[in-house]
């Protein structure tokens, strides 16, 4: 806290005192030569109040995304300093940045939680979420590209495409939100724009569309060409605390290096000629008037095709730069106001019906120890206002919103409303969570269902009907016990434990049902680190975790039908159903998720909604139990054949029969453990390859590829995760030092029957 006041005291004064002066001897060297800002900062870092609800078309929800360690957080950095918003430029290593405000984030120097920042740039309002590359937190990637309109993917240009690189890209795709490409570290020795340009077409199946081209390289590296409009941004930097602000930004002509002009006329040609294949109206533009010279085409057409190549996500712009140096970052910004969408831009289905009613999908939550829960939302219509109540369609609930707040990552604003197309942070949803469509009121839900054609059935099958699509979350791959060191800290334990599982979804916990244990599973070691670090921190309490362990899988061997009759006598009333289904084994899923479940088609026109609620809900209680060691089960397709019950009987117990026949089905279908295994990728020096190798062989991996990144060798391989465990440490040893790696869920294999075997006699406690 301290730091922090020190820091905003010095900025004061080096703004209120210094910072004019200075601006004044800027301007003469402004006046003499071609040299232009972006902005200057004012006396008093900007406001967020100034323009609290911009028009619509003026708003961009964007999102930074990429592998670990390529430069989002830096970036972001320099964004809110261009802007005005910050005083000073805050550095990853120093542990000083705006987004990166957890301790844990600081000490690691890494993003671990998406940290939202709003901010203006020119006439533009961008909301901004900061996200972690580390395949541990994929999750926040996930819930923030559900809500936003773009995103900016930033690569280490000597890297190019990464392992986590690819994963934010699908995820992205799944969601249909289009990107700008930022290669970062263009200073760097290594740096290729070729190499990262044919990785991103190769790898990613991308349609890269390059708008800049560097001006020198490695260190040399000082700045870009625009090829739209042929103008040269070059930035001079004095001396290391040169902040970037100012560059030269001027015409190409005859003076500059041949090779350079040569380089540009080529790139703008071959520019020209891609989006003309990539946008018709263009084309067409170009027959029709610039037939005789392409090249006179003028930038301002050149630039709304390539929006519009954007927006239709054909192609993806590409720029360059070196945030770390502080330069490109200004362009950037300028990419992301005029490629990227605005909220009215984007179609979503259900919202059209809502009109203006409101209507916001609440993706994230945070605990703040005196406000209670801060619960982010997307509002796709109408207007929030503090003080008002809402309605939770998936809790069925009325909550009343205390306080409305624009988000900047630790540190908020409160303002009187926000309209669509933001990003809210609202205090006093206390039963909120991630996922929850919040509208107005229950009327409101009811009339955007009669809107939408779907307004015949009861009032909870309309509200369910209009419901926003929520979150999905992955299956946990790790797994351990967590102990409170006294029994008199279990309650609080318990109170840590909901609040970190409400903010993170990813984040499961469960009681054995035989020991009593309080089991913690999660997406990593590292996740399972930082939760464990986060309980002793915020909550006070020293806990102690088990060993960890892989969270495995099961699935069946053969196809079974069974049935089985329920019949019991509950006071005066006697339930009798019976339940006819079928169990096969399917492909299992690449990265998990649920079985699959279907009813035969008599039956779908037969049941009622409870009844057919009462067989899912039976089936999925079943499944959380596999046949051999209770893992949930994978690649596993019920069908249900017939349901038949006495009058009178209850959903409960027709329920009750499912879950029994379920059992029943999988005890004869015999079972098999799944375990999952990682896609692998080791950056390592030559010397050190045949080392690396081994212990590959070792931890029973397979060797894929075994490609020459410049100096460096980078091993592709898949292993079972349950070999990588202290894997870091391993490596760190093997190689000096001088090594990285990056793991991604590939699939689950079938466990060979020997592993298998020491599983089973070491989960029942036999070695």
């Amino acid at each position: 806290m301290c730091v922090r006041a020190f820091r905003t005291l010095n900025g004061m004064i080096w703004g209120r005192y210094l910072l004019p002066a200075v601006l004044q001897g800027c301007r003469c060297r402004v006046s003499c030569c071609v040299r232009r800002h972006y902005s200057f900062l004012p006396d008093d870092v900007k406001s967020l109040r100034a323009v609290a609800n911009p028009d619509i078309s003026k708003i961009r929800n964007i999102g930074i995304m990429a592998h670990i360690d390529a430069g989002k957080t830096t970036t972001t950095e320099r964004m809110l300093y261009y802007s005005g918003y910050t005083r000073a430029l805050g550095d990853v290593d120093d542990g000083d940045t705006v987004t990166d405000f957890m301790a844990q984030e600081r000490e690691r120097g890494i993003t671990i939680q998406s940290a939202a920042v709003t901010f203006d740039w020119k006439s533009y309002r961008i909301n901004l979420i900061d996200t972690p590359g580390h395949v541990d937190f994929t999750l926040e990637v996930e819930r923030a590209l559900r809500v936003l309109d773009g995103a900016v993917a930033v690569f280490d240009a000597s890297a190019g495409v990464e392992a986590q690189t690819m994963t934010v890209w699908r995820q992205a795709e799944k969601h249909h939100v289009p990107c700008v490409c930022f290669l970062n570290k263009m200073d760097k020795p290594a740096a290729s724009l070729s190499f990262s340009i044919e990785s991103i077409r190769r790898k990613l199946k991308a349609n890269p569309v390059l708008l800049q081209i560097p001006v020198g390289s490695g260190k040399n590296f000082s700045g870009v060409v625009d090829l739209l409009t042929k103008q040269k941004l070059i930035w001079k930097l004095r001396s290391t605390g040169d902040d970037g602000r100012m560059f030269e930004n001027k015409p190409l002509d005859q003076s500059d290096e041949p090779e350079l002009l040569q380089e540009v006329s080529e790139a703008r040609t071959a520019l020209i000629e891609q989006v003309a294949d990539l946008d018709d109206e263009f084309a067409e533009l170009l027959l029709t008037d610039f037939s005789d010279n392409f090249d006179t085409v003028p930038s301002v057409k050149l630039q709304e095709a390539v929006r519009r190549v954007t927006l239709a996500r054909k192609g993806v712009p590409v720029l360059c730069g070196s945030s770390l140096r502080n330069k490109g970052v200004q362009p950037l910004l300028d990419a992301i106001t005029a490629y990227l969408p605005a909220p009215s831009e984007r179609h979503h289905d259900l919202v059209r019906w809502y009109k203006d009613d409101l209507c916001a999908l609440a993706f994230k939550v945070l605990h703040d120890k005196q406000r209670g829960p801060l619960v982010f939302l997307r509002i796709y219509s109408g207007t929030l206002k503090p003080q008002t109540a809402v309605h939770n369609i998936n809790r069925n609930s009325i909550e009343r919103m205390s306080r409305l707040l624009v988000p900047f990552a630790d540190q908020h604003v409160e303002i009187p409303s926000m309209t669509a197309g933001n990003i809210a942070l609202t205090v006093g949803l206390k039963g909120t969570v991630t996922g929850d469509t919040i509208v107005s009121s229950k009327a409101s839900a009811a009339a955007a269902a009669r809107r939408a054609g779907d307004g015949a059935g009861n009032k909870r099958g309309e509200h369910a009907s209009m419901v926003l699509s929520g979150v999905e979350v992955p299956d946990p791959v790790f797994f351990c016990t967590i102990e409170p060191p006294t029994m008199a800290k279990q309650a609080d334990l318990e109170n840590a434990l909901n609040c970190l599982q409400r903010e993170d979804p990813s984040l499961k916990v469960r009681v054995d049902p035989d020991s009593g244990q309080t089991i913690l599973c999660g997406m990593g070691e590292l996740h399972i680190e930082i939760i464990h670090d986060r309980i002793r921190r915020e909550y006070g309490i020293e806990t102690h975790l088990g060993p960890l362990q892989v969270a495995y899988r099961e699935t069946i061997l053969k196809q079974v039908s069974t049935t089985d009759t329920l019949d019991r006598t509950v006071g005066e009333r006697r339930h009798v159903a019976t339940v006819e289904l079928a169990v096969r084994p399917v492909d299992i899923p690449s990265t998990g998720g649920s079985c699959q479940l279907a009813l035969t088609e008599e039956l779908e026109g037969q049941l009622s909604p409870e009844i057919k609620e009462a067989v899912e809900n039976g089936v999925h209680s079943s499944h959380l139990q596999g046949p051999l060691l209770g893992y949930p089960l994978l690649g596993v397709s019920t069908l249900i054949q017939s349901v038949s019950m006495e009058p009178g009987t209850s959903p409960a117990m027709v329920s009750a029969c499912v879950s029994r026949c379920m059992l029943k089905a999988l005890k004869l279908a015999g079972g098999q453990v799944l375990e999952p295994v990682m896609s692998l990728e080791v950056t390592v020096g030559e010397e050190h390859l045949s080392s690396v190798l081994g212990d590959m062989a070792q931890r029973r991996g397979t060797i894929r590829d075994i490609q020459s990144r410049h100096d460096n060798k980078l091993l592709l391989a898949t292993v079972p995760l349950a070999e990588m465990m202290g894997y870091s440490t391993i490596l760190r040893t093997l190689t000096s030092g001088n090594a990285t790696f990056s793991l991604e869920l590939d699939t689950y294999e079938t466990m060979n029957p020997q592993d298998q075997n020491t599983l089973l006699k070491r989960m029942a406690g036999l070695l």
